[in-house]
């Protein structure tokens, strides 16, 4: 009873359509796809303190990445936060993401670590930055966020795994940095599985609900 109440209230769940498809989630359970559908890795997988990511040097941008959200009551501030170089590894930085619709977007998001103010600042670093769509990152992939951090205040674990896509004909910015095609997103919580496919373009306005992928 606690758990419905809460869906019923919560920000991100608050109308009917939100709750169905939540409803229809918990009875469903989508098997794993792995991130070795993506022929561009080049790099081992590098573990940090908040996510492990496999890094292309070659695209400078992450390929996959995989974090539990650990924060979900934080209220830690971001102001003055701003993504930071690694040092010994290729990335992409400032100069990709000026005069472009691409945001720098986060996969390991900073709302599932703001714990306290040095935890969040771990999540601004390129490894963690993709050029994302910013009708996409501001838009239906922001609220699948809010979406993550919700569940995790009902379930003990909420783990999350992305993997970029690069496909078709590739965009590589001024910068050099290659823009992705898309992104596919896997939470896993309570031994269930919900995957979302993105295209990495302007959805602004659409559900994030449209995204789930079927099996």
């Amino acid at each position: 009873m606690k758990l419905k109440i809460y869906l019923v209230n919560s920000t991100t769940l608050k109308d009917n359509l939100y709750m169905k498809i939540f409803l229809n989630i918990f009875l469903t359970i989508i098997s794993l796809s792995t991130y070795g559908q993506n022929s561009n890795i080049d790099n081992d997988t590098i573990h940090t303190d908040l996510f492990d990511v496999v890094y292309s040097e070659k695209l400078e941008q992450p390929l996959w990445i995989r974090y539990e959200v650990l924060c979900p009551l934080g209220e830690a501030s971001r102001n003055g936060l701003d993504f930071r170089i690694v040092k010994n590894i290729k990335t992409s930085n400032d100069d990709d993401y000026i005069n472009n619709v691409w945001d720098k977007g986060h996969l390991a998001p900073a709302s599932a670590f703001n714990c306290d103010r040095e935890t969040l600042k771990k999540t601004f670093t390129y490894l963690n930055c993709v050029l994302q769509h910013e009708g996409l990152n501001r838009g239906p992939w922001k609220e699948l966020e809010r979406f993550e951090v919700g569940l995790s205040k009902i379930f003990e674990s909420v783990v999350v795994e992305v993997t970029v896509y690069f496909e078709g004909d590739l965009v590589i910015v001024n910068g050099g940095a290659t823009v992705p095609s898309g992104f596919k997103k896997t939470i896993k919580f309570d031994n269930k599985e919900i995957m979302f496919y993105f295209p990495n373009n302007d959805v602004s306005g659409i559900d994030w609900g449209h995204f789930i992928m079927s099996n």
